[in-house]
């Protein structure tokens, strides 16, 4: 079961739902035919229902939206890119464990 915690965003949000939001927010960029995306998309929802009201966990289909990711240089996917203040935090390419995200998290809060 999908997480309602997890918001899908585009390209045309971007801007508004994540350089515009006061929270930071971790941005799961995939796409549905990669197999390390699907992997890692439940950790991304456990972490959306464990950050709920402290971090927007957000994910974007690379297919479907290709602006945003290539404002970012985004060569590889599963990427995620935490942002805080409209900012680059950090970020991490690849399926990699919930608590090695977890980290990258509380580097913004």
């Amino acid at each position: 079961m999908a997480s309602e915690k997890v918001v899908h965003i585009s390209d045309s949000e971007f801007d508004s739902d994540i350089v515009g939001n006061s929270l930071p927010c971790l941005v799961d960029f995939w796409a549905p035919w990669c197999g390390p995306c699907k992997a890692i998309g439940p950790v991304i929802e456990e972490l959306a229902e464990e950050f709920d009201g402290k971090v927007v966990i957000a994910k974007m289909n690379v297919d479907d939206n290709p602006s945003t990711p290539g404002k970012f240089g985004i060569r590889a996917i599963p990427t995620l890119i935490l942002f805080k203040g409209g900012e680059v935090v950090d970020q991490i390419t690849g399926a990699v464990g919930k608590s090695q995200l977890q980290d990258l998290i509380n580097k913004a809060l």
